[in-house]
């Protein structure tokens, strides 16, 4: 556990990030191979169907992940001010919580996901594979959200290297099962969706017994739980925005997909693997801007609001230069990253296309995500969804439709940077109002 209200600012949030960002490049690790394995042992349709399928299962873990963000920014802010008792409360609540939320999500969407998959005008070919692919995953939801959501607990308390262990686990599991159930037993897209299941659950016993053994905090024991509704209240009014915003995005990027899938096969399955390129060259952005909310709400627990500007500062530096050598290799050999995953020329073409033109802004995402990281350690998680829903409801899926009805799916393309624009610049504003400073939920003990 790592606390960060005393040190140097950016050295702080870099140590902070850097198993993240290690664990999340592992957890892409796993999306690469395994849409790498389904590329070139199960097809292409295999390839958009798993992709289809990304956007439904985002659908329904969004509000729990929101929900979740609210209690571990409410770790970080009680953990800041030392109070270790709430700290505790807060992590029974989020289990209780999140036990609940996975049975629900599991039965809804395994009611309704064909339904799903027809109004997103999912290809017939694409149909069967998404659909058995998905109800796997779904059967396995509560082992995914007690993984992550124990890793979420320590992040919130500055423990950033003992998820990455659990991570690589999960991985290189995963990995070897792909490998197994496709190649050597060819259970086609079962075997994949097998394989994550299978590797979560390894994962989370795993962490289940190393934090019990050596985390006494942490320690799980699910006769001793307490359900502390003043902090799920709390965690609700901080978590709801967060995951109404993710909830909406998810919707938005099934519009998308709906979109996407108007134009075929090829343009499925370039999407898919463009998306999921595109997802590990963003993800420095996002780990730090996770970072930097951390940072953030443990000083504003500790009432040392003076650090803040100071590590976002710090953070936007560290980002720029990461951005701008991603932005350079993505541009560089965008083609050659789309081979690996099928030798098909019009879906290596189309997605070699997306990549370059969604490349040129991560610079503008990276800006985007940084600011909202302050407001969202600080609690103040109503405003990012508000500018989240206008940028993504107003620019990027009217502008998808209007662009791709003139210029095809390259019009697709062209509105995402467009929302990350305005996202931006909405942010930013708001950041020089300060009045996300109001928002802190939890008074230091000792100044």
């Amino acid at each position: 556990m790592k606390d960060m209200t005393e040190g140097k600012e950016g050295r702080l949030i870099l140590q902070f990030a850097l198993p993240m960002l290690a664990g999340s490049l592992f957890q892409q690790f796993y999306n690469i191979v395994d849409s790498i394995i389904v590329g070139n042992f199960i097809g292409k349709e295999a390839l958009a169907a798993v992709g289809a399928s990304f956007p439904v299962i985002f659908v329904l873990i969004s509000m729990i992940i929101g929900l979740a963000s609210g209690v571990t920014i409410v770790i970080s802010q009680y953990f800041g001010a030392k109070d270790y008792k709430n700290v505790k409360r807060a992590i029974d609540t989020l289990y209780i919580g999140l036990f609940f939320a996975s049975i629900i999500s599991s039965i809804v969407g395994l009611i309704f996901s064909e339904e799903i998959f027809k109004l997103l005008n999912l290809p017939e070919e694409v149909m069967p594979m998404a659909l058995e692919y998905l109800n796997i995953f779904l059967m396995g939801l509560i082992v995914f959200f007690g993984f992550n959501g124990t890793s979420a607990i320590l992040r919130g308390m500055g423990d950033s290297k003992t998820p990455l262990y659990f991570l690589m686990i999960s991985t290189l599991t995963n990995v070897g099962l792909d490998l197994l159930f496709v190649i050597v037993f060819e259970m086609g897209i079962k075997g994949v969706a097998l394989a994550t299941v299978i590797s979560q659950t390894g994962a989370l016993i795993t962490a289940i017994i190393y934090l019990n053994r050596y985390h006494s905090i942490i320690n799980f024991d699910l006769r001793k739980l307490v359900f502390d509704r003043k902090i799920f209240r709390h965690s609700i009014r901080i978590g709801v925005p967060t995951g109404l915003q993710h909830t909406f995005v998810s919707l938005g990027i099934m519009a998308i997909m709906g979109v996407v899938n108007t134009f075929g096969t090829d343009v499925i399955a370039a999407f898919s693997v463009g998306a999921r390129l595109d997802a590990i060259a963003t993800i420095p952005a996002m780990i730090m801007a996770q970072a930097l909310a951390t940072f953030v709400g443990q000083n504003l627990g500790a009432n040392k609001t003076g650090r803040v500007r100071t590590g976002l500062l710090s953070t936007i530096f560290l980002t720029t230069i990461v951005t701008i050598a991603t932005t350079a290799l993505i541009v560089s050999f965008g083609d050659v990253f789309m081979r690996a995953f099928t030798d098909d020329p019009a879906v290596i073409d189309i997605g070699s296309e997306y990549l370059t033109i969604v490349s040129l802004f991560y610079i503008v995402f990276a800006f985007m995500f940084t600011f909202n990281g302050v407001m969202r350690g600080a609690g103040d998680t109503f405003i990012p969804m508000i500018i989240s829903l206008i940028s993504l409801w107003l620019i990027r899926i009217p502008f998808a439709v209007f662009l791709s009805d003139r210029f095809g799916e390259t019009g697709i393309w062209w509105s995402f940077p467009m929302s990350w624009a305005s996202g931006l610049i909405m942010s930013w504003i708001y950041y020089m109002t300060g009045r996300w400073k109001k928002k802190v939920i939890v008074k230091p003990q000792n100044n």
